[in-house]
Protein backbone atom coordinates (compact mmCIF):
# COMPACT_ATOMS: atom_id res chain seq x y z
CA UNK A 1 0.00 0.00 0.00
CA UNK A 2 1.30 3.46 -0.93
CA UNK A 3 2.13 5.53 2.14
CA UNK A 4 1.63 9.29 2.03
CA UNK A 5 4.57 11.07 3.68
CA UNK A 6 4.24 14.78 2.86
CA UNK A 7 1.00 16.54 2.02
CA UNK A 8 0.60 20.18 1.02
CA UNK A 9 -2.98 21.41 1.32
CA UNK A 10 -3.98 24.54 -0.63
CA UNK A 11 -0.80 26.41 0.25
CA UNK A 12 -1.06 30.13 -0.51
CA UNK A 13 1.44 32.89 0.17
CA UNK A 14 1.06 36.56 -0.64
CA UNK A 15 3.69 39.22 0.02
CA UNK A 16 1.30 42.05 0.68
CA UNK A 17 -0.68 42.19 -2.58
CA UNK A 18 1.98 40.33 -4.56
CA UNK A 19 1.31 36.67 -5.24
CA UNK A 20 3.99 34.20 -4.17
CA UNK A 21 2.09 30.93 -4.63
CA UNK A 22 -1.60 30.09 -4.70
CA UNK A 23 -3.48 26.90 -3.80
CA UNK A 24 -0.53 24.54 -4.11
CA UNK A 25 -1.82 21.02 -3.41
CA UNK A 26 0.53 18.03 -3.50
CA UNK A 27 1.00 14.59 -1.96
CA UNK A 28 4.41 12.93 -1.84
CA UNK A 29 4.67 9.19 -1.39
CA UNK A 30 7.14 7.16 0.62
CA UNK A 31 10.30 6.37 -1.36
CA UNK A 32 9.75 8.72 -4.29
CA UNK A 33 11.82 11.53 -5.75
CA UNK A 34 9.45 14.34 -6.73
CA UNK A 35 10.80 16.97 -9.11
CA UNK A 36 9.44 20.48 -8.61
CA UNK A 37 10.34 22.48 -11.69
CA UNK A 38 9.92 25.98 -12.96
CA UNK A 39 12.06 28.98 -13.93
CA UNK A 40 13.47 31.38 -11.36
CA UNK A 41 10.66 33.42 -9.85
CA UNK A 42 7.94 30.80 -10.48
CA UNK A 43 7.38 30.15 -6.76
CA UNK A 44 9.58 27.12 -6.05
CA UNK A 45 11.54 28.64 -3.16
CA UNK A 46 8.43 30.32 -1.72
CA UNK A 47 6.73 26.91 -1.62
CA UNK A 48 9.73 25.32 0.08
CA UNK A 49 10.19 28.11 2.62
CA UNK A 50 6.49 27.88 3.45
CA UNK A 51 6.76 24.11 3.91
CA UNK A 52 9.74 24.64 6.23
CA UNK A 53 7.93 27.39 8.20
CA UNK A 54 10.69 29.86 7.35
CA UNK A 55 8.02 32.27 6.15
CA UNK A 56 4.42 32.54 7.30
CA UNK A 57 1.78 31.06 5.03
CA UNK A 58 -1.17 33.21 4.04
CA UNK A 59 -3.27 30.05 4.17
CA UNK A 60 -3.01 26.30 3.81
CA UNK A 61 -1.44 23.42 5.72
CA UNK A 62 1.56 21.11 5.51
CA UNK A 63 1.20 17.60 6.92
CA UNK A 64 4.02 15.14 7.57
CA UNK A 65 2.83 11.58 8.13
CA UNK A 66 -0.67 13.05 8.64
CA UNK A 67 0.49 15.43 11.39
CA UNK A 68 0.42 19.17 10.83
CA UNK A 69 3.94 20.52 10.59
CA UNK A 70 4.62 23.80 12.37
CA UNK A 71 7.81 25.57 13.47
CA UNK A 72 7.56 24.27 17.05
CA UNK A 73 7.24 20.59 16.17
CA UNK A 74 10.74 19.28 16.98
CA UNK A 75 9.79 15.62 16.44
CA UNK A 76 8.81 16.27 12.83
CA UNK A 77 11.76 18.60 12.21
CA UNK A 78 14.14 15.76 13.05
CA UNK A 79 12.67 13.75 10.17
CA UNK A 80 13.54 16.44 7.62
CA UNK A 81 16.79 17.27 5.88
CA UNK A 82 16.70 20.72 4.29
CA UNK A 83 19.06 22.22 1.73
CA UNK A 84 18.30 25.86 0.85
CA UNK A 85 19.20 27.33 -2.53
CA UNK A 86 21.50 29.85 -0.84
CA UNK A 87 23.62 28.59 2.04
CA UNK A 88 24.42 31.03 4.83
CA UNK A 89 26.45 29.65 7.75
CA UNK A 90 28.81 30.97 10.43
CA UNK A 91 31.72 32.28 8.36
CA UNK A 92 34.19 32.36 11.25
CA UNK A 93 33.81 28.62 11.97
CA UNK A 94 35.78 25.89 10.31
CA UNK A 95 33.94 23.14 8.46
CA UNK A 96 34.75 20.75 11.32
CA UNK A 97 33.34 23.17 13.92
CA UNK A 98 30.17 23.65 11.87
CA UNK A 99 29.68 19.89 11.55
CA UNK A 100 30.37 19.38 15.27
CA UNK A 101 27.79 22.04 16.09
CA UNK A 102 25.20 20.42 13.81
CA UNK A 103 25.96 16.98 15.22
CA UNK A 104 25.28 18.25 18.75
CA UNK A 105 21.60 18.86 17.87
CA UNK A 106 20.82 15.14 17.71
CA UNK A 107 20.52 12.58 20.49
CA UNK A 108 21.34 9.68 18.17
CA UNK A 109 24.89 9.04 17.00
CA UNK A 110 25.28 10.47 13.49
CA UNK A 111 29.08 10.77 13.46
CA UNK A 112 29.74 7.78 11.19
CA UNK A 113 27.35 9.11 8.55
CA UNK A 114 29.04 12.50 8.74
CA UNK A 115 32.48 10.92 8.22
CA UNK A 116 31.19 8.91 5.26
CA UNK A 117 29.70 12.00 3.57
CA UNK A 118 32.76 14.20 4.18
CA UNK A 119 34.94 11.54 2.55
CA UNK A 120 32.50 11.02 -0.29
CA UNK A 121 32.30 14.70 -1.18
CA UNK A 122 36.02 15.28 -0.58
CA UNK A 123 35.49 18.20 1.79
CA UNK A 124 38.38 19.65 3.80
CA UNK A 125 37.17 20.03 7.41
CA UNK A 126 40.08 22.32 8.32
CA UNK A 127 38.97 25.14 6.04
CA UNK A 128 37.03 28.12 7.33
CA UNK A 129 33.56 28.53 5.92
CA UNK A 130 34.37 32.03 4.68
CA UNK A 131 37.14 30.53 2.53
CA UNK A 132 35.00 27.89 0.83
CA UNK A 133 34.25 28.09 -2.87
CA UNK A 134 30.60 28.01 -3.99
CA UNK A 135 30.93 24.32 -4.84
CA UNK A 136 32.48 23.39 -1.48
CA UNK A 137 29.87 25.45 0.36
CA UNK A 138 27.17 23.47 -1.48
CA UNK A 139 28.89 20.21 -0.50
CA UNK A 140 28.81 21.31 3.15
CA UNK A 141 25.10 22.13 2.81
CA UNK A 142 24.43 18.67 1.38
CA UNK A 143 26.31 16.98 4.24
CA UNK A 144 24.39 19.01 6.82
CA UNK A 145 21.09 18.03 5.19
CA UNK A 146 21.89 14.31 4.92
CA UNK A 147 24.06 13.48 7.94
CA UNK A 148 21.24 12.83 10.40
CA UNK A 149 19.67 10.35 7.92
CA UNK A 150 16.29 12.08 7.59
CA UNK A 151 13.17 10.39 6.27
CA UNK A 152 12.26 13.41 4.12
CA UNK A 153 14.72 15.52 2.13
CA UNK A 154 13.68 18.94 0.86
CA UNK A 155 16.25 20.21 -1.60
CA UNK A 156 16.18 23.63 -3.28
CA UNK A 157 18.46 23.87 -6.36
CA UNK A 158 20.83 21.29 -4.84
CA UNK A 159 23.35 20.94 -7.68
CA UNK A 160 24.05 24.61 -8.39
CA UNK A 161 27.78 25.12 -7.90
CA UNK A 162 28.68 21.42 -8.09
CA UNK A 163 31.03 20.25 -10.85
CA UNK A 164 29.84 17.35 -13.08
CA UNK A 165 31.74 14.70 -11.08
CA UNK A 166 30.21 15.85 -7.80
CA UNK A 167 26.79 16.07 -9.44
CA UNK A 168 27.01 12.37 -10.32
CA UNK A 169 28.12 11.52 -6.78
CA UNK A 170 25.12 13.47 -5.52
CA UNK A 171 22.72 11.66 -7.89
CA UNK A 172 24.04 8.33 -6.60
CA UNK A 173 23.38 9.51 -3.05
CA UNK A 174 19.78 10.40 -3.95
CA UNK A 175 19.20 6.96 -5.47
CA UNK A 176 20.54 5.33 -2.31
CA UNK A 177 18.17 7.40 -0.16
CA UNK A 178 15.27 6.42 -2.39
CA UNK A 179 16.23 2.72 -2.08
CA UNK A 180 15.97 3.10 1.71
CA UNK A 181 12.38 4.30 1.34
CA UNK A 182 13.15 7.97 2.00
CA UNK A 183 11.20 10.70 0.20
CA UNK A 184 12.84 13.55 -1.70
CA UNK A 185 11.29 16.86 -2.76
CA UNK A 186 13.65 18.11 -5.45
CA UNK A 187 13.27 21.69 -6.68
CA UNK A 188 15.24 22.70 -9.75
CA UNK A 189 15.24 24.80 -12.90
CA UNK A 190 17.85 22.52 -14.54
CA UNK A 191 15.51 20.38 -16.59
CA UNK A 192 17.94 17.72 -17.79
CA UNK A 193 18.34 16.57 -14.16
CA UNK A 194 14.71 15.57 -13.82
CA UNK A 195 14.42 12.42 -16.00
CA UNK A 196 17.68 11.07 -14.52
CA UNK A 197 16.40 10.85 -10.96
CA UNK A 198 12.72 11.79 -10.52
CA UNK A 199 9.66 9.54 -10.39
CA UNK A 200 7.13 12.33 -10.78
CA UNK A 201 7.31 15.98 -11.64
CA UNK A 202 5.24 19.05 -10.78
CA UNK A 203 5.43 22.14 -12.99
CA UNK A 204 4.89 25.51 -11.35
CA UNK A 205 4.11 28.67 -13.33
CA UNK A 206 3.54 32.14 -11.90
CA UNK A 207 2.88 30.72 -8.44
CA UNK A 208 0.42 28.05 -9.54
CA UNK A 209 0.92 24.31 -9.94
CA UNK A 210 -0.15 23.64 -13.52
CA UNK A 211 0.80 19.98 -14.00
CA UNK A 212 1.74 16.88 -11.97
CA UNK A 213 2.81 13.86 -13.98
CA UNK A 214 4.78 10.64 -13.74
CA UNK A 215 8.04 10.89 -15.65
CA UNK A 216 7.26 7.85 -17.82
CA UNK A 217 3.83 9.30 -18.69
CA UNK A 218 5.40 12.64 -19.55
CA UNK A 219 7.85 10.88 -21.86
CA UNK A 220 5.07 8.74 -23.42
CA UNK A 221 3.12 11.90 -24.18
CA UNK A 222 6.16 13.68 -25.51
CA UNK A 223 5.73 15.96 -28.46
CA UNK A 224 7.79 15.67 -31.61
CA UNK A 225 9.40 18.49 -33.51
CA UNK A 226 8.71 18.42 -37.26
CA UNK A 227 10.76 20.31 -39.84
CA UNK A 228 9.34 20.39 -43.38
CA UNK A 229 10.91 21.80 -46.54
CA UNK A 230 8.40 22.36 -49.33
CA UNK A 231 7.19 24.94 -51.84
CA UNK A 232 3.78 24.57 -50.15
CA UNK A 233 4.70 25.42 -46.55
CA UNK A 234 2.08 28.19 -46.36
CA UNK A 235 -0.70 25.76 -47.36
CA UNK A 236 0.62 23.08 -44.96
CA UNK A 237 0.71 25.59 -42.10
CA UNK A 238 -2.87 26.70 -42.74
CA UNK A 239 -4.16 23.14 -43.23
CA UNK A 240 -2.65 21.81 -40.02
CA UNK A 241 -3.46 25.02 -38.11
CA UNK A 242 -0.05 25.08 -36.45
CA UNK A 243 2.06 27.66 -34.67
CA UNK A 244 5.56 27.53 -36.05
CA UNK A 245 8.77 27.59 -34.04
CA UNK A 246 10.79 28.54 -37.10
CA UNK A 247 9.60 29.67 -40.51
CA UNK A 248 11.03 30.96 -43.76
CA UNK A 249 9.94 30.89 -47.40
CA UNK A 250 10.34 27.12 -47.90
CA UNK A 251 10.78 25.67 -44.40
CA UNK A 252 8.64 25.41 -41.28
CA UNK A 253 9.39 23.83 -37.90
CA UNK A 254 6.60 23.14 -35.42
CA UNK A 255 5.61 21.15 -32.35
CA UNK A 256 3.54 18.19 -33.46
CA UNK A 257 0.78 16.76 -31.28
CA UNK A 258 -0.72 14.40 -33.89
CA UNK A 259 -0.03 10.68 -34.11
CA UNK A 260 2.58 10.12 -36.79
CA UNK A 261 0.25 8.11 -39.04
CA UNK A 262 -2.34 10.92 -38.92
CA UNK A 263 0.34 13.53 -39.63
CA UNK A 264 1.66 11.60 -42.65
CA UNK A 265 -1.88 11.13 -43.95
CA UNK A 266 -2.48 14.87 -43.82
CA UNK A 267 0.88 15.67 -45.42
CA UNK A 268 0.46 13.14 -48.23
CA UNK A 269 -1.52 15.63 -50.33
CA UNK A 270 1.50 17.97 -50.57
CA UNK A 271 4.80 17.75 -52.41
CA UNK A 272 7.43 17.67 -49.67
CA UNK A 273 11.14 17.93 -50.42
CA UNK A 274 12.34 17.02 -46.94
CA UNK A 275 10.87 16.10 -43.56
CA UNK A 276 12.69 15.70 -40.26
CA UNK A 277 10.99 14.21 -37.18
CA UNK A 278 12.75 14.75 -33.83
CA UNK A 279 11.76 13.61 -30.35
CA UNK A 280 11.06 16.57 -28.08
CA UNK A 281 13.27 16.99 -25.03
CA UNK A 282 11.95 17.65 -21.54
CA UNK A 283 12.95 21.26 -22.15
CA UNK A 284 10.69 21.33 -25.22
CA UNK A 285 7.77 19.89 -23.25
CA UNK A 286 8.38 22.31 -20.41
CA UNK A 287 8.43 25.28 -22.79
CA UNK A 288 5.18 24.01 -24.29
CA UNK A 289 3.52 24.46 -20.86
CA UNK A 290 5.06 27.92 -20.57
CA UNK A 291 3.83 29.27 -23.89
Amino acid sequence: MIKKILEIQNLTKYYGKILGVENIALQLEEGEIFGFIGPNGAGKSTTIRSIMNLINKTSGKVLIENKEFNKDNIELKEKIGYLPSEINLYDDLTVREMLDYHESFYKKDIHDKRVELVKRFELDEKKKIEDLSLGNLKKLGIILAFMHEPKILILDEPTSGLDPIMQNIFYDLLKEEKSKGNTIFYSTHILNEVPKICDRVGIIKEGKLIKVEKIEDLIDKSLTRITITSDQVKEIKNDLNIDTILEDRKTIKFANKLAHDELIKQLSKYKIDRILIEEATLEDMFLNYYQ
